[in-house]
């Protein structure tokens, strides 16, 4: 394997036992391991969050039936266009910056530190948030399958908190390794979607072969704002190409290039599943037999065309395509947590990795922790009977998703308005303009939409219009930007050399060995 990039004047290197280096800093690993992911791995780590049958099994039968939303094939399409044009300055951003803490990074680079500190702690939440939601779903469809197919009554909480114990220890290990899990479970995912969406095109509904869904009078009903967050949160995943940039060989090549592609096949796939399943239940009958079968809708229009054994294949790989994502987001969170610690925003052990496998340990422990205090806490408040679907694990599902979307869409929307404020700042402004252009276009429509998702954020998580909750939890990612914008400013009254630091990544440690070496 390659080794990593050149050392800076004054670094010190260590040989490990794969004959890796890796930078270090007073003896302490302080950048991550070099050359381990190249395009191909980069885009199955990034896509693996984005969980293709989990989509179209949960996302969107819940967009059908509970927003009423019949056009949401052409939702993904917008939503795609949308994601393009950010991705086309979030891309150039990329090229100049590249840090294991992305979103807050570009944010930082482009806003001002004391911004990038606020934007910090709404990533960690925010991946964090979607993340210990997908154990909520992935506990629930686990103790359903011993009950069907082992008669077994398993509590939800068992399963969950043994894929949090698996998923910490993979995300101890080298990112070789995840990359490759995740590759497999993509690929076996989306081979069977792929399937079913032939065979509902072959064998369409009682309405035929209808392109109604793609008709933009479709795009009607009470919940459109909060379908274009349960859509855009399918797209999850191509903003974190960037988290792996110190990691791969040629990041201003590899990372852009990952962008695009991730973002244009989630558009494309998921668009044409969206439009597979109006087929194969009818344009004008698919709200109300989604909101009747929920997540189901998909196992029963596949059993109806494809038979029992499919089906249950099915069933097993949506366990495991939830896995892939859990495995993805653990991986982002870890991350994050590493950037902030090596920038000071956190304690300096998580800005530390692991001497064996180069991963960001601390940091994977730390999402390891969270996830298991807050599984643990809704499997106390459970004392609802096994199987129950109104149990608190539906609601750690939908809650932590829905706060964890709308914290990813502030962030998108800020590093948008971020990648102008850099360029412009550069004096860099007449050479970009076309790419600031698309920035400022993506920013606003990105603001629109998390306006519209606070708005409707009773329909998100299913609560009444008068109910705490539809403010409580926004309220966490205002709480999470409000929180580390303050601590940005006391840091630039405490500490100014930290938080002069923060975004600089590499060059970070680098300027400290700068500044030692000229120490008499």
């Amino acid at each position: 394997m390659a080794t990593g990039s050149s050392l800076s004047p004054g670094s010190k290197s260590s040989t490990r036992s794969s004959g890796e280096e890796i930078r270090t800093y007073k003896g302490q690993d302080r950048a991550l391991r070099a050359d381990r992911l190249g395009t191909a791995g980069l885009l199955l780590s990034v896509l693996a969050a984005s969980a293709p049958l989990m989509v179209v099994a949960g996302v969107m039968p819940t967009t059908f039936g509970v927003m009423g939303v019949v056009g949401q094939p052409l939702l993904f399409v917008i939503l795609g266009v949308v994601l393009a044009l950010f991705s086309v300055g979030y891309a150039e951003m990329s090229r100049h910056v590249h840090n294991a803490g992305a979103f807050y990074a570009y944010i930082a680079r482009g806003l001002g530190p004391t911004a990038g500190a606020g934007a910090s702690m709404v990533a960690l939440v925010a991946y964090s948030a979607m993340q210990v939601g997908v154990y909520g779903i992935l506990g629930f469809e686990i103790s359903g399958l011993f009950a069907t197919y082992l008669d077994i009554q398993l509590a939800w909480w068992i399963p969950a908190l043994l894929g949090v114990a698996l998923v910490g220890a993979l995300g101890w290990l080298k990112i070789d390794l995840n990359a490759r899990v995740l590759g497999v479970l993509l690929l076996i995912e989306c081979v069977l979607v792929v399937i079913f969406d032939v065979a509902a095109i072959a064998d369409p509904g009682p309405e035929g072969l209808s392109l109604h869904a793609f008709n933009p009078e479709t795009l009607t009903g009470a919940g459109l704002g909060t379908a274009l967050c349960f859509c855009i949160a399918a797209f999850v995943g191509f903003e974190q190409s960037p988290v792996y940039a110190e990691e791969t060989s040629k990041p201003h090549i590899v990372v852009s290039r990952v962008m695009f592609l991730a973002v244009g096949f989630v558009a494309l796939f998921f668009a044409f599943s969206a439009w597979a399943l109006t087929v194969a239940a009818g344009p004008g009958s698919i709200v109300g037999t989604s909101a009747e079968t929920g997540p189901g809708l998909l196992f029963q229009l596949t059993s109806e065309r494809l038979g029992g054994t499919f089906t249950d294949i099915l069933h097993v790989l949506f366990v495991s395509g939830m896995f892939a994502a859990l495995l993805s987001f653990h991986n982002v969170v870890a991350r994050y947590a590493f950037a902030m610690g090596r920038e000071g925003l956190l304690p300096a052990a998580f800005g530390r990795t692991n001497t064996t496998s180069g991963a960001p340990a601390t940091g994977s422990l730390l999402q390891t922790v969270i996830s298991l205090l807050v599984v643990s806490a809704f499997a106390l408040t459970d004392d609802r009977p096994v199987g129950d679907p109104t149990a608190p694990v539906l609601h750690l599902f939908t809650w932590m998703g829905s706060t964890g979307a709308l914290g990813v869409i502030v962030l998108m929307a800020t590093a948008s308005f971020a990648v102008i404020a850099f360029f412009v700042r550069r004096g860099a402004a007449g050479t970009q303009i076309w790419r600031l252009i698309a920035a400022g276009l993506s920013g606003l429509a990105l603001v629109s939409i998390a306006l519209y998702t606070v708005k409707d954020f009773d329909v998100l998580v299913g609560a009444g219009p008068g109910s705490a909750l539809s403010w409580i939890l926004p309220g966490v990612i205002g709480a999470a930007v409000v929180g580390g914008l303050l601590y940005g400013a006391v840091l630039r009254r405490t500490r100014p050399e930290v938080h002069d630091r923060i975004g600089l990544g590499n060059e970070a440690f680098r300027l400290d060995q700068v500044a030692e070496s000229n120490t008499p």
